[in-house]
């Protein structure tokens, strides 16, 4: 068990006190995603517009196949555009080579996903500290250590995936996403592998550290409670968006 600091009890509606939060963080424009199939290709995503600003909370609801996570892929430069413009940063993520896109989602981007993608080999302080020893961080240990003890796990830093509960692994997953401060943090269903009672304290962690970080959040979920928990609600509906 583990109980949140004060500052991670409050949802976190608007943007927070932090860094760039009059500044458009997100800028999409006529966005298209097709992928190729047996009968041809598929539409997923048919001229998507969205701004977001620096310092919102935005909550992606939806049904299943709506094109939810695609949208998300291609905000993590995970995926490229079919066609029409996607500028996240500042940065024009078609224009990206593989190497820049590499650069971009080190320097700007945090992600958490339904499955923990923890290393299994590593352990819970070793995943953490590895963005960081990408990006040649001395200091990365100290760093990685400082995000487990905020999430709780201070006394779980040797444990190794395969040793840690499935909320113990996904707070090791947050942490490993906010340890850099990233100013973006990208959430698909982080709750989805989680009971309720878990969920709820992953999702106070989540917000808080938002809160505490200055982070933009985009956050796809089907719980109408965490989607409320945002400042925005989108539903997205066969590859469009809508208020």
């Amino acid at each position: 068990m583990f109980d949140a600091p004060n500052a991670i009890r409050s949802p976190a509606a608007g943007p927070p006190k932090g860094r760039h939060r009059d500044t458009t963080l997100i800028e999409a424009r006529g966005l298209t995603f097709k992928v190729a199939a047996a009968g041809g290709e598929v539409n997923i995503l048919r001229g998507v517009d969205l701004a977001v600003q620096q310092g919102e909370a935005v909550g992606l609801v939806g049904p299943s196949g709506s094109g939810k996570t695609s949208l998300l892929m291609l905000l993590a430069g995970l995926e490229r555009p079919s066609g029409g413009t996607l500028h996240v940063a500042g940065e024009d993520l078609a224009r990206l080579d593989e190497d820049a896109l590499a650069r971009f989602r080190r320097d700007t981007l945090g992600i958490v996903f339904q499955s923990f993608h923890l290393v299994p080999t590593m352990t819970a302080l070793e995943n953490v500290a590895v963005p960081l020893e990408f990006a040649g961080r001395r200091d990365a240990f100290d760093r990685a250590r400082s995000a487990l003890e905020r999430v709780g796990l201070g006394h779980r830093l040797d444990h190794y995936p395969g040793q840690l509960s499935g909320g113990e692994q996904q707070r090791t997953a947050l942490a490993r996403a906010v340890v850099a401060e990233p100013r973006l943090l990208l959430a698909d269903e982080p709750t989805g592998n989680l009971d309720g009672a878990t969920g709820q304290k992953v999702m106070d962690l989540l917000f808080g550290l938002r809160e505490q970080l200055g982070m933009t959040l985009v956050l796809i979920t089907h719980d109408p409670a965490v989607a409320g928990r945002c400042g925005r609600q989108i539903r997205m509906s066969d590859g469009q968006l809508s208020a």
